[in-house]
């Protein structure tokens, strides 16, 4: 199951206008850029026009932006510097789900007048969400998120099923797949267990590391952000089978006709690639970075 972003999603902006022909003949010379030819111009041709790339960013995703700062804050800003322009980020809050959010910031715009994005960040690889959504082009994997549980070794020293959690007390937050798996979890036995009142994993993970809880389950980019390389905790796929056994892909998405754009960011990414700045960018968030 790919995350719909019940957990999280997002919103964006307007639509461009266009210009009148004028063919004028003035000694020798023609002057004017007609309507037609405006409209004619590719999503690459209107970002290198305007010298700026729009980045819909979902607002509260930590470790990907929390408060201007995060993985796809600078993700965006090294995109935009491939395409030789500056970046304008767009931020936005989370829609009831995937769909509301390609609509508002890539092909169409949110009813309050923001919007669309030329690009949207943090968006499932997922042949059904690209089915249901013809309207865009999903693209650029550069993450594979998964559902993780996060355990104290000293406390639970093995973990090869959510029995031993019916013993202590784990930290989930409940509006997420990571929280609706736990809650859900054997006819509900392990809900008088659960602490589901926070908002995402990387404060789940943050009270295991105070040693308020003797669990923390949420998404592999939130709970490593926090726990990764300390010897005290181990990290692992959640154990029940309802879960997504190899995770999800994330990657971004344009409108469906600016092809050009979506090629130019994708080598764009390849590039930071092979140079070694995206895995960079996740080394700061304390994540490893692997092809996806």
């Amino acid at each position: 199951m790919i995350p719909s972003n019940n957990d999280k999603a997002h919103d964006r902006r307007a639509f461009l206008g266009k210009t009148s022909t004028l063919a004028l003949g003035a000694l020798g010379g023609l002057l004017g850029v007609g309507s037609a030819q405006a409209e004619d111009k590719t999503g690459l041709a209107r970002v290198l026009e305007r010298g700026r790339l729009s980045v819909g960013i979902y607002n509260d995703l930590p470790p990907f932006h929390v408060k201007g700062q995060g993985i796809e804050i600078e993700l965006a800003k090294a995109l935009a510097g491939t395409l030789g322009v500056e970046v304008s980020l767009l931020p936005f809050p989370a829609d009831d789900n995937m769909n509301d959010d390609l609509r508002n910031m890539v092909w169409k715009g949110h009813y309050l007048g923001y919007g669309p994005a030329d690009v949207m960040l943090h968006v499932p690889v997922d042949r059904p969400l690209m089915q249901d959504n013809p309207k865009v082009s999903i693209f650029g994997p550069y993450w594979r998120e998964r559902v993780v549980v996060a355990r104290d070794l000293s406390r639970l020293p093995e973990l090869d099923s959510l029995e031993p959690l019916r013993q202590v007390r784990s930290a989930v937050p409940g509006l997420s797949l990571a929280g609706w798996l736990m809650i859900g979890a054997d006819d509900g036995a392990l809900r008088e267990k659960l602490i589901t009142k926070i908002n995402d994993g990387v404060v789940a993970a943050q009270m295991l590391q105070r040693g308020e809880v003797a669990a923390a389950a949420g998404l592999r980019s939130e709970i490593e952000s926090v726990l990764r390389g300390d010897p005290r905790f181990a990290i692992a796929p959640i154990p029940m089978p309802r879960a997504p056994k190899d995770g999800w892909a994330v990657g971004m998405a344009v409108k469906k006709e600016a092809t050009d754009l979506a090629e130019a960011l994708q080598a764009g990414l390849n590039t930071l690639a092979e140079k070694g700045e995206l895995k960079a960018m996740f080394a700061r968030a304390n994540l490893v970075w692997q092809r996806v």
